[in-house]
């Protein structure tokens, strides 16, 4: 038959005290006796494991080791990348201007400007005094 699982006896276990002695091989000596349970041993390598992840992880966030991480780049790249994307973002603004402009002047030269808005601005232009001598 098969064993049922049984979690009153898999806490019990995990709740059982041990002895761990550390003896002087040549007195016999006790050096050093530690009552430990699995549960313990369990829980003390889950904290040292996630303390150092953790640290790790912050080690390499926080200090200038990140820039050995493969696909992390350095500051001077990063720069020059954003850099590089604002004169891509003008660029790209001065191209759709010149496809409206152009488009403006086929529109004109085909004579189909009955579509086009008309400028209603009116303009204040100041009388120049050589004009009326």
């Amino acid at each position: 038959m098969a064993k049922i699982f049984d979690a009153d006896t898999t806490l019990q276990r995990l709740r059982n005290r041990y002895r761990l002695v550390v003896m002087n091989d040549d007195t016999y000596e006790e050096v050093v006796t530690v009552r430990l349970s699995r549960l313990s041993v369990y829980i003390t390598l889950c904290t040292v494991f996630v303390v150092l992840v953790g640290l790790t992880v912050a080690l390499l966030v926080f200090t200038p080791l990140r820039y050995y991480v493969p696909g992390y780049g350095s500051g001077s790249d990063r720069r020059e990348l954003i850099t590089l994307k604002l004169q891509v973002d003008s660029l790209e603004q001065q191209m759709i201007y010149r496809d409206k402009y152009l488009e403006n002047i086929q529109n004109v030269l085909k004579g189909t400007t009955a579509n086009m808005p008309l400028d209603t601005t009116q303009l204040n232009v100041p009388k120049d005094d050589k004009t009326e001598d």
